[in-house]
């Protein structure tokens, strides 16, 4: 039924109207579960010129439509580089070019500057099947007949992952801790079910953080106010330096979400007289938060984790979300109730012999990601036993 589906590719979202984008990416008309995928969010990227020329992300978003309605929507991008997808391929492609390939441009499926499980393959209900199908033959037609190497679907769900390998797609898997909310009734519910030792520890962190001679505050919606972007712009151009070498997002991208997401945004921020010296930027979804952005001007001892995963512990059970999703990397989340969670992502390479060595590559990996992911959550703060010492 693929060939009655038109696919057209469109270099801006602009030429998207909003509502069928959204109606695609967000059926319910509650807050989305994956604001990321959002037309406002995408439409922010562009406009800000976070991505576009010279940016090395070139959108070239996949339109499926049937008896000339949109059925199902995907944020695709042409690639130059590898930066800013946390799904690392930097030594296929190197491998690919030694063998005299040209490796980008490829085609990536994904939300910029973005490691956050969602949907990449956005279809209206009623249409999941057909609609996955419609985009992931479309992604690779594109693909070949423009002779690029590639095509990569990062941080997709287990239903994609499951539709993809049906479709001939290979499967990776990654790694990423995440925090469950286990029903609590407050923080030191959560606390509760730590092992003494690593629940004292976090409240001697939590101290040492809050006793940094200032207030810490959350703020979203209207609370937040432009000159809050001033101070969290300067802290996320010092971890972006010091990361990644130059900030991934422009000063304007975060004037855009002011205006269009500033309800979708938690922002906690550490303040000494009344100035910030700390913050971290999370956006909230219908049962997560997601931490995305973190920088300083002054360090304090445990300031960054009281801010970055305490304070969004707080807030998950203050609002019943079920999960916080704390961004890439971080084994040190470990201690701080943060469990090992596997991603996934999904790809397509064009050579059938160089396919076949990453397909052999992958099954090794993913053995490897289930054996780490297995032996870290046995190392978890939570108590193993009812007979554990549980005194403080």
């Amino acid at each position: 039924m693929t060939d009655q589906i038109e696919i057209n590719v469109s270099t801006t979202i602009t030429e998207i109207a909003r509502e069928d984008w959204d109606a695609c990416a967000n059926p319910s008309d509650e807050r989305p579960d994956d604001p990321f995928v959002t037309h406002r969010f995408l439409l922010a990227l562009e406009r800000s010129g976070s991505v576009g020329p010279g940016t090395g992300w070139f959108p070239r978003y996949l339109i499926a439509k049937a008896a000339g309605d949109v059925i199902a929507v995907a944020p695709i991008y042409a690639k130059t580089h590898s930066q800013g997808e946390y799904v690392f391929d930097h030594a296929w492609a190197q491998a690919y070019e030694r063998a005299g390939g040209d490796y980008y441009p490829k085609l990536q499926i994904a939300v910029p500057f973005t490691p956050v499980t969602g949907r990449r393959l956005l279809t209206r209900p009623g249409f999941e099947e057909i609609g996955q199908a419609a985009l992931v033959q479309g992604a690779v037609e594109v693909a070949a007949q423009n002779q690029l190497s590639s095509v990569h679907i990062t941080f997709c769900t287990e239903g994609e992952v499951e539709a993809g390998k049906a479709m001939g797609l290979m499967h990776r898997t990654g790694q990423q801790f995440h925090w469950d909310n286990a029903g609590y009734t407050d923080f030191d519910a959560f606390l509760d079910a730590l092992s003494s030792r690593k629940r004292k520890n976090i409240r001697k962190e939590r101290a040492q953080a809050q006793g940094f001679g200032g207030e810490i505050v959350q703020l979203t919606g209207d609370q937040i106010e432009p000159h809050h972007w001033d101070a969290f712009w300067t802290f996320y151009q010092d971890t972006g330096a010091r990361k990644w070498g130059s900030p991934y997002l422009t000063r304007a991208f975060f004037d855009h979400i002011h205006t269009t997401m500033r309800d979708d945004v938690l922002m906690v921020l550490a303040l000494a007289q009344g100035r910030p010296i700390a913050g971290a930027l999370n956006f909230i979804g219908k049962d997560r938060l997601y931490g995305r952005y973190w920088g300083c001007t002054e360090h304090h001892p445990c300031l960054h984790f009281e801010i970055c995963y305490y304070q969004a512990i707080d807030y998950a059970i203050a609002h019943g979300l079920s999960r916080v999703e704390a961004g890439a990397q971080g084994e040190h989340k470990l201690a701080r109730g943060y469990l090992p969670n596997t991603t996934h992502s999904l790809h397509w390479i064009a050579d059938p012999g160089f396919a076949r060595a990453v397909d052999d590559y992958l099954v090794a990996e993913r053995a490897a990601v289930d054996e780490e992911t297995e032996f870290l959550t046995s190392y978890g703060p939570f108590k193993r036993t009812d007979r554990e010492d549980d005194h403080d």
